[in-house]
C-alpha cells in the first residue's frame, strides 16, 4: 500500500525518508516546482509537481492504493482541506494532517476523526510538552520517558573532570554502585554502539539507560545534582513559549488544602517566570494574560539585556523563538553569564549535532516530534514508540513480544538481531530490568532497543507474530 504525503517541505522529507528505508511505497506531493526538483534527486520515490485537492494530482499519486494520507505542508487550513476531500471522495484507511494552531489541537477534535481527519498533530505541543518534561526533571539533559516503566534514556557529555573519562565501560560499571547501560556513544561525527571494553573520551555524547533514581545518581556523581527551577527566563513568546509559560504559572499556583497546609509550616515558593518578546503589541498582550509574570519588551539579542534586567542568577532559560540560531545562541551565552541551565528549541536535525558539541543542556526539535508521533501512528502493531537519537541515525525502539512471533521464547543470546541493533531493557508486568544474555523474552513482554534507522521494519516483523504458513 501507498503512503501519499503532502509537502516536502523539512518535516514531508524527512517523513518520506524514513519510510522509503522501511520499504514503504511512497508518493510525495508538493505545489512548490523548486522544492520538487530539489527532493526529486534525493529520494527514492515518486515525486508530484501539483496540487493535493486536484483529482488529477490524486489520480497521478494512485490514490485508489494508498492506505496513509498525510497532509504536512505548512497551512493549517490546507492540511484539513486535503484531508477532507480525500475522506469525502477515496478510500484511504487514515488521513493525518499537521495543525499547528492551538485553536484546533487543544479541543476534543484530537480525540475523534473530525472532517475526515483520522489523527490531527501538532509539532509545537510536542516540542512543549518535551521542554515541560526537562523542566521537570532538573534541565540537566535531554529525557525520553518510556511509557509505562520507571526507565529513562538521558544524555551525558563527558568533561575533562568526569570520573567516566578514559575508562572503559566494564571498568565504570565496576566502580559505581548502580546499575545502567550506555545505549550508544556519539563521538565526534560518528555514533558507536559500545561494548564492555570500549573506552569513553573527552567530549563523548553517552546515551544512558537506567532507572530515573539511578540515573539522578549518576549526574550528582558527576557534580551536575539535580536542582529546583523557580526563577525561569522564556525568550520569545509565540504558541511554544506561551503554552509553556501557561503550564509553568499552572504547577507553580497549585491551590489545595494540602499545599495549604504544607505552606503553614514551609512557606510555598511560586516560580518567577519572565518571557522576553520583541514584539510590542505580542508583549502587551502577554503582559495582560501573565498578570504574575514579568514581561520584557526587548530584542535578546540586544547586547546587555539580560544583564541589564538582572536575570544572571537565574535557574534556567528557555529560548523558543522561531530563529533556530538565534536559541543556540542565547542558550550558550546564558550559561556563560551565570545562568545555571538553558534549553533550546530548533528544527534541523543538524543543529542537533551541532547542540550536543555545545555547552547547552538540552536541545529539542519540532520537526523530530512531529516525524516520530507520525511515524508511531504509521508503525502499529509491535511498535509502541519511536526516539530518534545521534541525529536521526539511530531510533530507540519500542515493541512488544507477540505471541508465535520469532522472538518468543527464546534467549537473548539466541535472537538474530539487524546489525547495529541492541537490546536495553524489559518491562514484564510491574518489573522492569536490564537483560542478559541468558534471559528468556517471553509474550507480551515489553522492550526497548537502539538500531539503525533503517533496521526498524525488520524488528517489527521480528516481533510481530508470524502469519499461517511463513517462516
Amino acid at each position: 500500500m501507498k503512503k501519499i504525503i503532502v509537502g516536502a517541505g523539512n518535516v514531508g522529507f524527512q517523513l518520506a525518508k524514513k519510510l522509503i528505508m522501511e520499504k514503504h511505497d511512497v508518493v510525495l506531493i508538493d505545489r512548490d516546482i523548486d522544492k520538487v526538483r530539489q527532493v526529486s534527486g534525493s529520494l527514492d520515490c515518486m515525486v508530484i509537481h501539483g496540487e493535493a485537492n486536484n483529482r488529477e494530482v490524486l489520480k497521478q499519486a494512485s490514490i485508489d492504493e494508498a492506505d496513509y494520507f498525510i497532509a504536512v505542508t505548512q497551512s493549517d487550513e490546507f492540511n484539513m482541506i486535503a484531508c477532507g476531500v480525500v475522506a469525502s471522495e477515496y478510500n484511504v484507511s487514515y488521513k493525518i494532517a499537521r495543525v499547528r494552531s492551538f485553536d484546533y489541537t487543544s479541543s476534543s477534535i484530537t480525540q475523534k476523526p473530525f472532517f475526515g481527519i483520522d489523527y490531527i498533530v501538532n509539532p509545537e505541543v510536542e516540542a512543549s510538552k518535551a521542554v515541560l518534561r526537562s523542566v521537570e526533571h532538573g534541565a540537566i539533559s535531554d529525557i525520553i520517558n518510556f511509557e509505562g516503566t520507571t526507565y529513562q534514556m538521558r544524555t551525558m557529555v563527558i568533561g575533562e573532570g568526569s570520573r567516566f573519562l578514559d575508562k572503559r565501560i566494564h571498568e565504570i560499571k565496576q566502580d559505581v554502585q548502580y546499575d545502567f547501560i550506555v545505549a550508544v556513544i556519539v563521538r565526534e561525527n560518528g555514533y558507536i554502539i559500545p561494548q564492555g571494553d570500549t573506552i569513553i573520551r573527552a567530549k563523548d555524547t553517552l546515551y544512558l539507560i537506567g532507572q530515573k533514581d539511578v540515573l539522578q545518581t549518576a549526574f550528582e556523581t558527576e557534580g551536575r545534582p539535580r536542582a529546583e527551577l523557580r526563577k525561569i527566563v522564556i525568550v520569545g513568546g509565540g504558541r511554544i513559549g506561551t503554552y509553556v509559560t501557561k503550564q509553568l504559572m499552572m504547577h507553580s499556583e497549585k491551590n489545595t488544602f494540602l499545599s495549604r497546609m504544607l505552606d503553614t509550616f514551609v512557606p510555598h515558593q511560586k516560580r518567577q517566570i519572565v518571557i522576553i518578546e520583541r514584539d510590542y503589541n505580542r508583549s502587551k498582550q502577554l503582559a495582560e494574560e501573565f498578570s504574575q509574570a514579568l514581561v520584557i519588551y526587548g530584542d535578546v539579542s540586544e547586547e546587555g539585556i539580560l544583564e541589564e534586567n538582572g536575570l544572571m542568577d537565574y535557574d534556567l532559560l528557555i529560548s523558543t523563538t522561531g530563529n533556530q540560531e538565534l536559541n543556540l545562541v542565547t542558550s550558550m551565552y546564558a550559561k556563560s553569564i551565570g545562568i545555571k541551565r538553558s534549553i533550546a528549541l530548533v528544527n534541523k536535525n543538524d543543529f542537533l549535532k551541532m547542540a550536543s558539541k555545545l555547552n547547552i543542556d538540552t536541545t529539542i526539535s519540532m520537526n523530530n516530534a512531529l516525524v516520530n508521533s507520525i511515524l508511531k501512528l504509521i508503525r502499529k502493531g509491535t511498535v509502541h514508540s519511536i526516539h530518534a537519537v545521534s541525529g536521526g541515525n539511530l531510533e530507540v525502539v519500542e515493541l512488544s513480544v507477540q505471541e508465535g512471533s520469532r522472538v518468543a521464547n527464546k534467549r537473548i543470546r539466541d535472537l538474530k538481531l539487524p546489525y547495529h541493533s541492541l537490546l536495553l531493557f524489559i518491562s514484564r508486568g510491574d518489573e522492569n530490568y536490564l537483560p542478559h544474555g541468558d534471559d528468556f523474552l517471553f509474550p507480551h513482554d515489553n522492550v526497548v532497543l537502539i538500531t539503525r534507522k533503517e533496521n526498524t521494519g525488520k524488528l517489527d516483523q521480528l516481533f510481530a507474530k508470524v502469519k499461517h504458513g511463513k517462516k
